[in-house]
């Protein structure tokens, strides 16, 4: 088992990486300081670790098992308030702990329902999909979705901890692995450029699934994950970085209807495109952006957006949370393991970029 600590003082946690973690009772015992605990999970994944989880803490815990619908479509405040009626039916109140057992949709969802519970409880990430394992457990974002725009109501809430249990990815599907790689390519393209070039030598034997491979990039990205949060923990600076993509890419999610396009696929998508307009403005090398599409080819990921007209993007990528006065701000690259939040941006040649359908 690896060990990455988030050093955030008071609300610092560890992210444990390794295979079997979940069966480790004591693990998740020093972390639950409650006798009432709610295992928050789906309907896709309730059949293949709920009942196993709920067994190994009900030896000494009272267990809620809440059961949602699958899906990033559900990802709202009706199925907020799903988890809040479970919680108030059972008589749970400020000294239950929630466990997020999913991918991105649940952590967000469960880590939201613990940040305004009775104004805050306690609660523990148990991420299922290598996405949510290298991302979106880790660094405090949770939220819900509005039909408007992705991510627009939410809270910034540290878990207790987080349980990386790589043997959890055997059940996920190769297009949920391909999708997780997407945000483990992330790390690389903005800050990390060893990991970059370690990911193209062992791409093959990632998407083989090779334990070992596997645990090196959930630990080196969730230590590139933890190096930038603890920098910027409420991103006023340079934790926006971490969008990279995203702003293309939650558009394109928006515009398709949440969950047409997998939070991963999108985010490829919106990575090359990033690239391309900073090749465009001479920020990237042509060789560097061919290396960028290649990677995220070979990890079975697209590279084109749907058809979703110039206006269209435009509108949808004004409602980004870092847009600021009317301006788009984008994270684009100043080269493989350097980027940058700018507004800074020859306007046609980002007109361009959305218009271009053959990357």
């Amino acid at each position: 088992m690896k060990t990455i600590n988030i050093n955030l003082g008071k609300r610092g946690y560890p992210i444990y990486v390794g295979e079997g973690l979940v069966e480790n009772f004591d693990l998740l015992k020093k972390h639950i300081s409650s006798k009432k605990v709610a295992i928050i999970t789906n309907d896709k994944v309730a059949p293949l670790y709920l009942q196993k989880i709920k067994n190994i803490l009900s030896v000494e815990k009272d267990v809620i098992p809440i059961i949602l619908p699958d899906g990033e479509a559900f990802k709202n405040l009706e199925t907020l308030n799903l988890i809040y009626d479970a919680l108030l039916t059972n008589k749970a109140n400020r000294q239950v702990t929630l466990i997020a057992l999913g991918g991105g949709v649940i952590g967000d969802i469960t880590g939201f329902a613990a940040a305004t519970f009775m104004r805050g409880v306690d609660f523990i990430q148990i991420p299922t999909t290598l996405l949510s394992q290298v991302d979106s457990s880790v660094g405090g974002k949770t939220g819900i979705n509005h039909p408007l725009g992705k991510n627009m109501i939410g809270a910034f809430y540290q878990p207790k901890c987080v349980v990386a249990d790589i043997s959890l990815l055997k059940t996920l599907p190769d297009k949920e692995l391909s999708a997780g790689l997407a945000e483990v390519i992330k790390y690389g393209l903005i800050r990390d450029s060893s990991f970059f070039k370690w990911l193209e030598d062992n791409i093959e034997g990632i998407m083989k699934r090779d334990s070992q491979l596997l645990i090196q990039s959930v630990v080196r990205s969730c230590q590139n994950k933890a190096d930038i949060v603890e920098a910027d923990e409420f991103e006023s600076g340079i934790r926006a970085i971490l969008n990279l993509g995203h702003t293309f890419g939650h558009a394109i999610e928006t515009a398709t209807g949440y969950g047409k396009w997998l939070h991963g696929e999108a985010i490829a998508t919106g990575m090359v495109m990033a690239a391309y307009l900073s090749e465009q403005m001479g920020w990237l090398s042509r060789e560097e952006n061919q290396r960028v599409k290649s990677l995220i080819v070979h990890a079975n990921l697209p590279i084109n957006p749907p058809e979703i007209s110039k206006q269209k993007f435009l509108d949808l990528m004004q409602l980004d949370k870092k847009t600021k006065e009317d301006q788009i701000h984008l994270v684009l690259q100043q080269g493989i393991g350097k980027a940058i939040l700018t507004s800074d941006y020859n306007i046609e040649k980002f007109h361009n970029t959305l218009l271009h359908k053959n990357f």
